[in-house]
């Protein structure tokens, strides 16, 4: 077996498709077909189960493409580094984000990270959060960033940092002067909430409960945008990451008022396939966020803590993949 044949595999299960693994390889699709074939007969048993629509792996074809994977990985990246030609191999750091990380501290992180290494790139997409666990659970990101990130089987979950929850306003609304509020207050009101298919509604839902606040819920969004904007319109209030207001509070169309009580936050988290090798740009670009936009880890400090808000899961790996050239994001 070649390992183009076994790269030619792993692509279409990558990407679901026999034509788009074709086209990934500058194949026609009727190789890609008769290359899983052939892989087939050669093991004995069937990869893939032809017999539905769309078709599924079987489990031999898991365990072979798991193990494939992992293989075609090292090869690449052993024969780009015999070539001396590892930091173009490298050179792309692709990330899929929620729309409501930080606009803002991300375009600054993206900015530092390419000016400390000038021959890296970021490919940066904002997604719904299903639809960044899928392109990390499909390898087609490098890393994910989520809110409330969950433990999930075939993945690496580090937290990165918490963001206060706060009551957004419209300027006029009765609350918005309010120095801090305590969360009963807003027991009646009108509010503009999440989806329900979201983890945020189920966090906020179950955070007024505790506090028995039963508000009135008039519009619900996928998304952050979506909701400020509905409160600038006067539709109601909402319960939102202060960082996610920076903007607005700047030109003074939303008030945030401070929570009282414990604190309620929005944790996010950082997000990768567990067994996939982290590229040097990838661990650097990790390293580079768990800072807080700061400079990489070789240039901090000496004495400073290796990471801020706990996220120190992942620092000794990154910091192995800057030095070695690839480390597996495993644990």
């Amino acid at each position: 077996m070649h390992i183009d044949a076994l790269k030619i595999y792993c692509d279409v299960v990558r990407l679901r498709s026999f034509s788009l693994g074709a086209e990934a390889n500058r194949v026609l699709q009727a190789t890609a077909s008769l290359t899983v074939q052939r892989l087939e007969k050669h093991l004995g048993v069937p990869l893939i189960d032809r017999s539905c629509r769309p078709w599924k792996l079987t489990p031999a074809g898991r365990k072979f493409y798991e193990g494939c994977r992992r293989l075609v990985e090292d090869y690449y990246a052993l024969e780009a580094k015999v070539r001396g030609d590892q930091v173009a191999a490298d050179s792309l750091v692709r990330v899929a984000a929620i729309y409501s990380v930080n606009l803002r501290d991300m375009s600054r992180s993206v900015r530092r990270f390419t000016e400390l290494r000038p021959g890296a790139r970021v490919k940066l997409e904002y997604l719904h959060p299903s639809r960044v666990l899928e392109r990390v659970l499909n390898d087609e990101v490098d890393l994910g960033i989520l809110s409330f990130p969950r433990g999930r089987r075939g993945l690496k979950v580090v937290p990165w940092r918490e963001e206060p929850m706060v009551m957004a306003c419209h300027p006029h609304h009765r609350l918005a002067r309010e120095p801090e509020l305590a969360v009963r207050r807003v027991a009646g009101e009108a509010f503009v909430g999440f989806d329900a298919d979201l983890v945020i509604r189920r966090k906020i839902d179950a955070f007024l409960r505790q506090h028995g606040a039963e508000v009135k819920v008039v519009l619900t969004f996928d998304n952050i945008e979506a909701v400020k904007r509905a409160v600038e319109a006067g539709s109601g209030v909402a319960i939102l990451p202060r960082p996610t207001l920076e903007h607005e509070l700047q030109a003074r169309t939303l008030v945030a008022v401070p929570l009282a009580g414990p604190p309620f936050v929005r944790p996010l988290g950082l997000v990768c396939r567990r067994g996939r090798r982290l590229s040097p740009n990838t661990a650097a670009f990790i390293s580079l966020l768990q800072r807080n936009g700061e400079p990489l880890a070789e240039t901090a400090p000496a004495g400073a803590g290796p990471l801020a808000g706990g996220a120190g899961e992942l620092t000794a790996e990154c910091r192995a993949a800057e030095a070695g050239g690839g480390v597996t994001a495993a644990g």
